[in-house]
C-alpha cells in the first residue's frame, strides 16, 4: 500500500492529445468555500500534495484550473474550470480524484 502525505490526491489526463496535462492549476476548498490548498500538477499530471495527511468528514470542492490550462496552449474551451464536489469521511484512508479532460468534455471518478 502506498503512503500519502496528503489526504487528497489528483490527477489530470489530456484526453484530445493522450498525454498527462502538466501545470493545471487545483485547489482544495472546504464546505464554506475556504481554500486549504492549491497545488500545480506535475510533469506527470499528479498532484500528491493537495491539503493535509486528515480531514474531517464533510463536503469538499476541488477546482481544476482548466480554462488556465487551455489558454497557455492558445486552445479553446468550454470549461474555464472544472469543479468536484466530493463527500470526505474521516474514516477512510485516502482519496484520489481524477480528471480526463479535453476542451469540450470532461470526466472524473474516484481513484485509488
Amino acid at each position: 500500500m502506498t503512503s500519502h502525505r496528503s489526504f487528497v490526491t489528483a490527477h489530470v489526463l489530456d484526453a484530445t492529445a493522450g498525454t498527462p496535462a502538466a501545470g493545471v492549476p487545483v485547489a482544495l476548498a472546504d464546505g464554506g468555500g475556504e481554500v486549504l490548498a492549491r497545488a500545480v500538477t506535475d510533469a506527470d499530471g499528479r498532484v500528491g500534495e493537495l491539503g493535509p495527511e486528515r480531514l474531517p468528514s464533510g463536503t469538499y470542492r476541488i477546482t481544476f484550473g482548466t480554462g488556465e490550462w487551455f489558454a497557455a496552449r492558445g486552445q479553446e474551451t468550454f470549461y474555464p474550470q472544472v469543479q468536484v464536489e466530493v463527500r470526505i469521511d474521516e474514516a477512510q484512508a485516502h482519496y484520489h480524484v481524477p480528471l480526463l479532460l479535453s476542451p469540450f468534455a470532461y470526466s472524473t471518478y474516484r481513484g485509488s
